[in-house]
C-alpha cells in the first residue's frame, strides 16, 4: 500500500510519470522505499531545500502505522 500511494503522489509531480518506479525493500529495523525518476525529474521530487522530499517522507511516515519507512530518492541513470 505504501509503494503505490508514493508511486502516485511522485507521479503527480513529474514531467516523466511512465519512469517513477517504486521498490520496496525490508530491512533489520522496517522497510526502505527507493524512488526512481527520470534524471530531469530528480529536481523535482527534492523540491527547494529538500521541502517536497521532506514532505513526502511526512506523508509516507504517516501511512505506515507507527512502522519504520526509510523513502530514498534516485534517478533512473544512477548505478547500482
Amino acid at each position: 500500500m505504501l509503494e503505490e500511494a508514493l508511486e502516485h503522489l511522485v507521479k503527480g509531480i513529474v514531467e516523466h510519470p511512465d519512469e517513477v518506479r517504486v521498490r520496496a525493500r525490508k530491512i533489520r529495523t522496517g522497510r526502505v522505499l527507493e524512488v526512481r525518476v527520470h534524471p530531469d525529474d530528480l529536481g523535482k521530487v527534492i523540491g527547494r531545500g529538500g521541502r517536497t522530499a521532506k514532505a513526502l517522507r511526512t506523508v509516507v511516515n504517516a501511512l505506515s502505522d507507527g512502522k519504520y519507512v526509510r523513502v530514498d530518492l534516485v534517478d533512473l541513470n544512477e548505478a547500482r
